[in-house]
C-alpha cells in the first residue's frame, strides 16, 4: 500500500471510497483472481508439455515438436505473468493485512518459503531447459526437465494450498500471548501442513486446473482446425483435450459432490451460504434457482426465487444419506458471508460443471465416429468454450473465500480484525484503482501474446489471416508439411 504521505495535499473526501477492509479485501481478492489464472494455467498445461516432449523425442514426430514448441511459448508467457502478478500478493500481508501475518506468521511463512525455494525455482530452472535446450542437452535430459517443470507447477500449488487449507481448518497450533498479543504457535507440523481441508482442495484445485487447460487447447486447437482440417497437429491436439475432459469432468463432478459434505461437517455457515439456506432445517437441492425480483439479486432466500429443486436432497448429500438430517441455518450466526455472491457463484459453478460434461461427451461421441474435426458446431463450441474453464475455476474460488467471511482463520482471527489500523480508506481505494489498472494491462498483453501466437502458427502452417478476420472456409489442400 501507498505511503500515507504520498496523499498530502489531496482531500481525501473524495477518495475515500472505500473502507479500509472492503478496499483491502476487493484489493487482494482482485490480484488473485488474475493471479490464479495464470497459476493454473501452469498447473494444468504441464501434463500436456510432458506428453508433447515425451512424444516428440520418442517418435521424432514433427506433430509433437510443433505442439511442444507452441505451449511451451503459452506456458512461458503464463509462468512470468503468474510471477508478476503473484509477488504483490505476499507484500499485502504486510501492507493490507499486518494483523494476520503478526497472528499466522509462524504456520503460513514455512510453506510459503518452501514454495519459492522449492517450487518456483525448480520451474525457473527447468522451464528455460525446455525453452532453449531442445539441440543443447540429450533427449533424456530434455524429457526430465519437462517433468521436473511440471512437479515445480504441482508442488507451488501444494504449499500455497496448504497455506489456505490451515485457514479453512486450523490444526496443529495454539494461540500463545506474546508482547501483548494473541498469535498461533506451531505445535504439530504435520496436522499444520495437512489439515482435513488439505487433500480436498488439492485434488478439486489440480483437477479444476486441468479442465481449464483442455478447454483452452481445445479451443484454439479448433480454431486451428476449423482453418486448416488437415493440421495433424492440432487434430491431434484437439483429441488429446477432448479425452482429458472427457476423464476430468466428470471426476470433477463425483468429487465435487464428496467435498461439498466435508464442508457441511467442517464449516456449516459456508454451506449454508452456498445454498441460502436460512432455517435450521431439512435442506432442499436447488437444482435451478431465478431471481423472481430484483433484490433476490442481492439477497437470494426461499420467497424471492424460482426454484428447481429436489425436496430434502440437499439434507441427503449434506449428511451422506439421510433425508430426515438437519442443515444449520444462516439464522444461526451473527454474521454471515456475502450470501449472495457465495450463492450465485455455486450456482455458476456448478452449471459450468455440468456443460463441461456434456461437451466432452459430444466430443467423445464425434471422435468415437471419426468426425471429430468436421463437425463445425462442435469445433465453434469449443472455441466458444474456451475461457469457460477459468470462470468455472474463479467461481469456485469465490465461494471458498467469499464463504469463509468473516473469518481469515476460520474461528480465531476476523478479517476487519486483520486490517491495518493505520490504512485510510484514500490509500486503500487508490491503490486498489491502481491494481485494477496495471492487472488489466497484464491480462490484455498475455492475451495479445496468445493471439499472436495462433496467428504465428496460421502462417506457418500456409494460412494467411488478415487482422480482423474471423471465421473463413476450411483449406483442406494444407497440411503440416507444407
Amino acid at each position: 500500500m501507498l505511503p500515507s504521505t504520498l496523499f498530502s495535499g489531496i482531500d481525501p473526501g473524495w477518495v475515500a471510497l472505500l473502507s479500509p477492509e472492503l478496499a483491502s479485501r476487493a484489493q487482494f481478492g482482485w490480484t488473485i483472481s488474475v493471479h490464479i489464472i495464470f497459476a493454473s494455467l501452469s498447473i494444468g498445461l504441464a501434463p500436456f508439455i510432458i506428453y508433447f516432449t515425451w512424444k516428440d523425442v520418442r517418435t521424432d514426430d514433427e506433430r509433437f515438436a510443433r505442439l511442444r514448441s507452441f505451449w511451451v511459448k503459452v506456458f512461458a508467457v503464463g509462468f512470468v505473468m503468474g510471477t508478476v502478478t503473484g509477488i504483490p500478493m505476499s507484500f499485502q500481508f504486510g501492507t493490507n493485512f499486518p494483523q494476520f501475518s503478526a497472528v499466522a506468521g509462524e504456520l503460513i511463512g514455512g510453506p510459503l518459503a518452501f514454495e519459492a525455494k522449492m517450487a518456483f525455482f525448480l520451474e525457473a530452472v527447468f522451464l528455460g531447459v525446455l525453452l532453449y535446450g531442445r539441440e543443447r542437452v540429450r533427449d533424456g535430459t530434455y524429457v526430465l526437465s519437462s517433468v521436473l517443470v511440471g512437479v515445480g507447477a504441482w508442488l507451488s500449488g501444494f504449499w500455497i494450498l496448504i497455506v489456505n487449507a490451515w485457514m479453512q481448518t486450523p490444526r496443529g497450533y495454539e494461540m500463545v500471548s506474546r508482547n501483548g498479543m494473541e498469535v498461533a504457535r506451531l505445535t504439530d507440523p504435520s496436522a499444520a501442513f495437512l489439515t482435513p481441508r488439505m487433500p480436498w482442495m488439492y485434488v478439486h484445485m489440480i483437477n479444476a486446473s486441468l479442465i481449464a487447460v483442455a478447454l483452452l487447447v481445445a479451443g484454439v486447437s479448433a480454431y486451428i482446425v476449423w482453418k486448416t482440417r488437415e493440421s495433424a497437429a492440432w487434430n491431434t491436439a484437439l483429441k488429446l483435450a477432448v479425452v482429458i475432459l472427457l476423464v476430468t469432468a466428470p471426476v470433477q463432478a463425483v468429487h465435487g459432490d464428496a467435498y461439498a459434505r466435508h464442508v457441511e461437517d467442517t464449516q456449516p455457515q459456508k454451506f449454508a451460504a452456498m445454498e441460502a439456506h436460512y432455517e435450521t432445517d431439512e435442506a432442499d437441492l436447488h437444482l435451478l434457482a431465478f431471481p423472481s425480483e430484483v433484490d433476490a439479486l442481492t439477497d437470494p432466500r426461499a420467497e424471492n426465487l424460482v426454484t428447481v429443486s429436489l425436496p430434502r436432497v440437499g439434507s441427503f448429500l449434506a449428511s451422506g444419506g439421510d433425508f430426515d438430517a438437519e442443515v444449520t441455518g444462516l439464522n444461526e450466526y451473527e454474521e454471515n458471508p456475502p450470501v449472495a455472491l457465495v450463492f450465485w457463484s455455486f450456482r455458476a459453478m456448478v452449471g459450468l460443471g455440468f456443460l463441461f460434461i456434456a461437451l466432452a461427451l459430444w466430443g467423445g461421441y464425434l471422435t468415437y465416429g471419426g468426425r471429430l474435426s468436421d463437425s463445425d458446431r462442435y469445433l465453434k463450441a469449443m472455441v466458444a468454450a474456451s475461457p469457460l474453464g477459468y470462470a468455472a475455476l474463479l467461481t469456485g474460488w469465490y465461494v471458498t473465500e467469499i464463504g469463509r467471511q468473516p473469518w481469515v482463520i476460520q474461528g480465531e482471527l476476523r478479517t476487519g480484525e486483520a486490517v491495518s489500523s493505520t490504512l485510510t480508506g484514500a490509500e486503500a481505494t487508490l491503490t486498489l484503482a491502481a491494481f485494477v489498472v496495471v492487472y488489466v494491462g497484464l491480462v490484455t498483453t498475455a492475451l495479445y501474446v496468445l493471439k499472436w501466437l495462433i496467428q504465428d502458427e496460421l502462417r506457418a502452417l500456409g494460412v494467411n489471416e488478415p487482422s480482423g478476420d474471423r471465421w473463413r472456409g476450411p483449406l483442406p489442400e494444407v497440411s503440416d508439411d507444407d
